[in-house]
């Protein structure tokens, strides 16, 4: 086949470029990348023949094969640490350009919790570390925290344990003696409607100066079913009000989780709220953002308590917008859409498929044959 060049080509085969570890095979006219990672030779396909998409692969392969040498080489001395096997899985974080910024931020939040709760372990080194020692470790570590967060940092345990073997520092993985645990989804016990009012009531009447702002971000989250991210860079100039709509812009560092932008209707509550800011708040900027606060936790926790309902968190708003747009009618793809789900409403089935009972009372007494 003329894409695939034989093993030892002769020299005439191949056609030198102006560009360094780029070479091009006559017969098929594909680009190849040529270079030398350590004295070893690396000849790889870059799948094109065309120059300008072949120097920009070939960048890519270059990076990624250094890295994958660096990775892969064996430690001739036979030793290697649990820190440094650390360090190399962050090498591989940083060069992944697949992985969202809160993504490489909750590994390194589940490194630091596998740390703290085992003393010692960074200093000890991959091939002295025990399957006594890591049951014994999940044992203690599972009993006081979620199944989710067990089981990441379990799968990051694991994949540190895989670098000392690639390495070539040990031959087994201790970690996969640990069983995952089930994941349960949390039952969502969200306010009715005349709870939220007297929830949003007891944020703005609490008596600290950001008391009216906590109580406008809550109706903000709720209304629009933002995430706490999301509301926190929505600026006045997202705000449609001819259209009637708010634009949730991407952003690699703080904003959507998908990187995307997406458009979400004003409800007559939104629109309601957003000119009562609007009208008690001078010299508005088009660059200011709509809320001035970012986070609202703590006045949360004290109405909740006040007024005697189950806590509720920021993201708890956002399954009550989802949830009331259902209540109203409004089919679960155009509410997983509004808020920025990517699956066509897989997700939001899943989540808010159980409604309230009396919703669905409501709902099966419409059922006739």
């Amino acid at each position: 086949m003329k894409d695939s060049p034989p093993e030892s080509p002769p020299e005439s085969l191949w056609q030198k470029t102006n560009y360094a570890n780029l070479i091009r095979y006559v017969p098929s006219r594909k680009y190849y990348a040529r270079v030398r990672i350590k004295g070893k030779l690396i000849v790889r396909s870059l799948k094109t023949d065309v120059l300008s998409v072949a120097k920009l692969r070939l960048n890519d392969l270059e990076k990624k094969e250094r890295q994958r040498v660096e990775l892969i080489t064996p430690n001739i001395t036979g030793r290697m640490t649990f820190q440094q096997a650390i360090e190399k899985h962050k090498l591989r974080l940083a060069g992944d350009l697949s992985l969202k910024p809160r993504t490489r931020q909750y590994h390194q939040e589940r490194i630091t919790a596998l740390l703290v709760s085992w003393p010692g372990l960074d200093s000890k080194e991959i091939r002295a570390i025990t399957k006594t020692e890591c049951l014994d470790w999940a044992a203690t570590f599972g009993k006081d925290i979620s199944s989710t967060n067990f089981n990441h940092t379990i799968g990051i345990l694991r994949k540190l344990f895989e670098i000392g073997i690639e390495a070539g520092v040990r031959y087994d993985n201790p970690a996969r003696q640990i069983k995952r645990v089930k994941e349960r989804n949390k039952r969502l016990k969200l306010p009715e409607a005349d709870q939220f009012t007297k929830l949003v009531k007891s944020i703005a009447t609490a008596g600290s100066r950001h008391s009216k702002h906590c109580a406008n971000l809550v109706m903000f989250l709720a209304f629009g079913g933002f995430r706490k991210s999301e509301a926190a860079n929505i600026k006045w100039q997202d705000c449609d009000f001819e259209k009637q709509e708010i634009i949730v812009r991407g952003d690699p560092e703080t904003g959507t989780k998908n990187w995307s932008i997406r458009r979400v209707p004003m409800i007559p509550d939104m629109v309601n709220l957003l000119t009562q800011i609007k009208a008690k708040t001078n010299n508005i900027s088009a660059d200011s953002t709509v809320m001035t606060v970012r986070e609202a936790q703590k006045s949360i926790d004290s109405a909740c308590i006040e007024i005697k309902i189950t806590r509720i968190t920021h993201h708890d708003l956002r399954h009550l917008f989802a949830t009331r747009c259902i209540e109203a009618g409004v089919d679960i793809p155009t509410v997983a859409r509004w808020m920025g789900h990517k699956d066509g409403g897989a997700l939001a089935m899943k989540t808010y498929g159980h409604l309230r009972n009396e919703h669905s009372q409501a709902m099966a007494a419409k059922v006739k044959f």
